[in-house]
């Protein structure tokens, strides 16, 4: 059994503090981030980290930094044989980085040293790659340029939404997490250096990014609407009933990779097929602003958008 500080914030980090708690290890703490002002009322939402640490009468801290003095020799005073660290969202000082005897670990969502950084989900997806990985790795300073211990593959279907890849890739981690701190108990873990070939990074998702340029190839569309989706979900304009609407797409289908159907936006059938640089893709779940996600048949029974209405065109920046 370990000594375990858990460091995770988002419902993607439950399933391994899930399955670290069922392997018999001894958590000690658990940091997350504060709790945060949640929907439009003032009231303060702990972090799903927090909620399922509480629950479980785990010790829960929540420090806005890990640099002061106090945070330093607080976290030291726990005494633990490894941190695991999935998705916390604050930088480790190299102190907290070494507090721990076998050091910290950390699960990340892809297939390293490819999309090091914050959003590796949705660029693997708007990228239009084919496969991912979970991947454990022991943490240094550098931005997820540590020793890879386990890693497994994960294959991105062509119309995995970032959501589902999401949730595919936190229990697949949850896994690999469990095996990796039984490896380091049994004193047998290996570690191995990332390949300096290959390095990309997974920059930050822009609000900006969300609008769909309709004059891109639609095989790029498609991917990007399928990476944002179902947050922060890509979106486009139309005009209904004498005034612009905005619309969320949140699943599409392509309907042919090449060809001319058109001016790009243009919307071709009844179906919300969309015209794109080349080609063109079928939104099949949609969102209309203030109502929840729709399939496409009940967006059309509720919202009349017929042939030759155009979308409005987002140009590159």
């Amino acid at each position: 059994m370990l000594k375990v500080v858990f460091m995770g914030t988002p419902e993607f980090s439950v399933p391994a503090l899930s399955e670290i708690l069922g392997a018999g290890h001894d958590v000690v703490a658990v940091y997350t981030q504060p709790p945060r002002p949640a929907g439009r009322g003032v009231a303060v939402k702990p972090s799903p980290v927090h909620a399922f640490a509480e629950a479980a009468g785990l010790e829960v801290r929540h420090p806005t930094s890990l640099r002061d003095e106090d945070a330093a020799r607080s976290f030291e005073a726990l005494d633990a044989d490894v941190a695991v660290v999935i998705a916390y969202g604050l930088i480790l000082p190299q102190r907290i980085l070494d507090a721990p005897r076998h050091g910290c670990l950390n699960m990340h969502a892809s297939k390293l040293p490819r999309w090091r950084g914050a959003a590796p989900i949705q660029r693997a997806i708007m990228a239009g790659d084919g496969e991912t990985a979970a991947m454990v790795m022991r943490m240094e300073a550098g931005l997820d340029t540590g020793p890879i211990c386990l890693g497994e593959r994960v294959a991105i279907g062509p119309d995995m939404t970032a959501g589902e890849l999401h949730d595919k890739l936190s229990h697949v981690g949850a896994d690999l997490m469990v095996r990796v701190l039984a490896a380091l108990e049994r004193g047998s873990l290996e570690e191995a250096p990332q390949p300096d070939e290959g390095v990309t990074y997974a920059r930050k998702i822009e609000k900006a990014e969300s609008a769909i340029d309709f004059t891109k190839p639609s095989p790029e569309v498609h991917n990007h609407l399928r990476g944002l989706s179902p947050f922060p979900g890509a979106w486009f304009e139309i005009a209904n009933e004498g005034k612009t609407e905005r619309i969320k797409v949140l699943r599409s289908e392509m309907i042919a990779a090449e060809g001319d159907f058109g001016p790009a936006g243009t919307v071709i059938d009844e179906r919300m097929g969309i015209a794109c640089g080349s080609g063109a893709i079928r939104c099949v779940e949609l969102q209309r602003a203030g109502r929840k996600p729709m399939r496409l048949e009940d967006f059309i029974r509720g919202m009349e958008i017929g042939k030759g209405s155009r979308a409005v065109v987002q140009q590159p920046s």
